[in-house]
């Protein structure tokens, strides 16, 4: 799978969007980009039409296990969304921007807010196995490479030159989720904290996690990043989960191995619990309010 580093242009991204139009009645307000092991949370959806991705023109395809790799509109407590069941990655060996590419498509459907999922190492000592982290602020390892998905040529129908990235992830949505998890009983598994984004495959070294704790990293994993400087380039409001699957290794003396398959293990476990919280704010009509 060859990496391209161009753009994909508006009429590229408006052929898939109208593509998609045409095959579903349903206008998505929300998008929903689900991690590793948490495609679960599409099942919620009723009147559901789903879609291949290898079906879409213009999708790529997932290849991580763990990533369905299907499209699915439908109706979420009488809100129309859209939900990935499975998201694209750096590693696979997918350019930065293709990485990105279903977001500039969501923002073209009428999408107004983007909610992604990823699972994640735990950086902070606090965290324990099973937390979900509502990320604040991000740090973006690939970019400081000139890995972004906003090089390149601007085009101002999807957003201006130069975004703001200070309000990446939208107060209002991260405090209503505290406000859920506190109604429901379950803010003892919350979080509050920064998503560092390194490129993978590999697992990180002991070195490498010592360094990201001191720049002050909460949890670090592979993805949502590139998704979340598009959809803010394009004005979409953004809440962004970690769900804690592992806690790093910083002991040169421990027989512990990061792995995939406790991953989607962990996963398996939490996500009836980020699908009970996200159904809460879907009533409330939280996440589809301007």
């Amino acid at each position: 799978m060859e990496a391209s580093s161009r753009h994909s242009s508006f009429e590229e991204c408006t052929e898939t969007a109208e593509w998609l139009l045409n095959r579903t009645k349903i206008c998505p307000v929300l998008a929903i980009i689900c991690g590793s092991g948490l495609g679960g949370l599409a099942d919620k959806l009723e009147e559901s039409v789903t879609f291949n991705y290898e079906d879409i023109p213009r999708f790529p395809t997932s290849t991580v296990p763990g990533h369905a790799g299907k499209l699915i509109f439908g109706r979420l407590m009488g809100h129309d969304c859209v939900c990935m069941q499975g998201r694209f990655h750096f590693y696979e060996g997918y350019s930065i921007h293709t990485v990105s590419y279903p977001v500039r498509v969501f923002s073209l459907l009428g999408v107004k807010t983007l909610i992604v999922t990823n699972a994640a190492g735990g950086l902070n000592a606090s965290y324990n196995v099973g937390d979900i982290m509502i990320i604040k602020d991000h740090i973006n390892m690939p970019g400081f490479s000139g890995q972004n998905p906003l090089c390149g040529p601007n085009d101002e129908r999807f957003g201006v030159r130069f975004p703001c990235m200070s309000d990446a992830y939208d107060s209002e949505l991260k405090s209503k989720l505290r406000g859920a998890a506190e109604a429901m009983g379950v803010a003892h598994f919350i979080r509050e904290g920064v998503y560092c984004m390194l490129a993978g495959p590999s697992y990180e070294t002991i070195a490498e996690c010592k360094l990201l704790q001191k720049l002050g990293a909460d949890a670090v994993g592979m993805s949502t990043v590139p998704e979340v400087l598009v959809a803010r380039h394009c004005g979409l409001r953004v809440l962004g989960l970690s769900l804690i699957t592992n806690k790093v290794i910083t002991d040169y003396d421990s027989e512990e191995k990061a792995n995939h398959e406790e991953v989607l293990r962990t996963t398996q476990r939490q996500t009836k619990l980020i699908i009970k919280v996200d159904n809460f704010l879907y009533k409330e009509s939280y996440f589809c309010a301007r």
